[in-house]
């Protein structure tokens, strides 16, 4: 057996209550190296209890968290507390996920205990451009200075620990292409997903197309208003609510659009729900990584109508919805089709059993990635 340390803002996830979409994805990751026997821990910083979970995770948290005086306690009690936690562990191996200055901290503690570290990506930004960076995210969104201060030390550790890591964890054939290119040793280690929580739906009702996420310039809002604008014979549901100022702005726009009805944050259960009840999942987000929610979707038999994303290309290679590569008159178009009648999509729910699902082969794949990863 192995020991695998792993760190976030995961409780919540590890515990079924989802806060967002790379928190999900660390605690299933965990939870798969748990039920293959390995010993897992999971340091939540922010964390006010420590428990085992069901599948035999160990919840720690960073005593004295919120300790010292806050405009310092970052330097004089956090940072220290959080690296001899993790040199504590004495774990094999090291996973970072997420875009965090704090990795840094990971790989040290990983140097000092002779163990592996991986890095995983959580969306394409992490190895684009500075620039696209400033476009789809910094650019987007008004910060603080915690903001300032974090991003500053991300773009100036990630590179190094992208060609530090051992091996960096990509979630499609794309982000390893772009890896490749730069000498990165990388392997594709799909998202998951656990089918045996998803709600049932006996008999699905589609009257309505679906979008789900944050209310946000960088979730693409702007270009979801534009598509709702152009199509008023189309009903529409949006899942969210306004992150930023744009989210804001068009959210009372669409209240006063009689085909749009607006359900504001709703839990995981809920949202799968809606979905499997949706005539297909409508994305007009300009940038991501592997959307949950496009899993999801497809795991209810629910096609994905993308206007930027298409993750490795997946949505033509499996007949998964369409992509319409940036021009929303083509989404638009392509409405038409999916607003009759279509019946499940039956290849996307066998496409998620194969690829996502976190069944026993599943489980017994992953051990062997992170076996051969102490082995080498």
């Amino acid at each position: 057996t192995m020991k695998i340390c792993f760190w976030g803002n995961v409780t919540d996830s590890i515990m079924g209550r989802t806060p967002g979409g790379g928190e999900l994805q660390i605690a299933l990751l965990a939870k798969s190296l748990a039920l293959a026997g390995n010993e897992v821990v999971v340091i939540d910083p922010g964390g006010k209890e420590e428990f085992v979970s069901a599948d035999g995770i160990k919840v720690v948290t960073v005593k004295g968290w919120d300790n010292g005086i806050w405009m310092l306690r970052t330097l004089t009690h956090r940072l220290p507390q959080f690296y001899r936690l993790l040199k504590k562990q004495n774990a094999d191996i090291y996973y970072c996920r997420i875009r965090d200055f704090r990795h840094m901290l990971v790989y040290w503690a990983a140097r000092k205990a002779k163990a592996k570290f991986i890095l995983a990506l959580a969306s394409d930004l992490d190895i684009l451009s500075f620039w696209m960076r400033c476009k789809h995210n910094y650019f987007t969104q008004r910060g603080d200075l915690w903001t300032l201060f974090s991003g500053f030390f991300i773009e100036i550790l990630y590179p190094f620990l992208l060609h530090k890591s051992d091996i960096v964890f990509t979630q499609h054939e794309g982000q390893k292409a772009i890896l490749d290119k730069k000498s990165i040793s990388s392997i594709v280690n799909s998202n998951l997903i656990d089918l045996n929580v998803l709600p049932s739906v006996g008999d699905p009702v589609r009257k309505e197309f679906v979008y789900v996420g944050s209310l946000a310039r960088r979730k693409g809002i702007v270009q979801f208003f534009e598509l709702v604008q152009k199509c008023p014979q189309y009903k529409f549901k949006v899942i969210g609510q306004p992150r930023d100022r744009a989210g804001h702005f068009y959210y009372e726009k669409l209240k006063s659009i009689s085909n749009v009805a607006l359900l504001g944050r709703l839990n995981h259960s809920e949202t799968i729900k809606h979905i499997a009840n949706s005539k297909a999942l409508i994305s007009t987000s300009p940038m991501e990584g592997f959307p949950n929610i496009f899993i999801e979707s497809w795991a209810c038999g629910i096609p994905v109508l993308s206007l930027y994303v298409n993750p490795g290309s997946v949505i033509e290679k499996e007949n998964l919805g369409y992509f319409a590569k940036g021009s929303i008159d083509d989404l638009i178009q392509k409405l038409s089709f999916y607003n009759t009648p279509n019946g499940i999509n039956k290849a996307a729910i066998a496409h998620v059993e194969k690829t996502y699902n976190l069944n026993q082969k599943k489980i017994d794949d992953i051990n062997l990635i992170f076996h051969k990863l102490i082995q080498n």
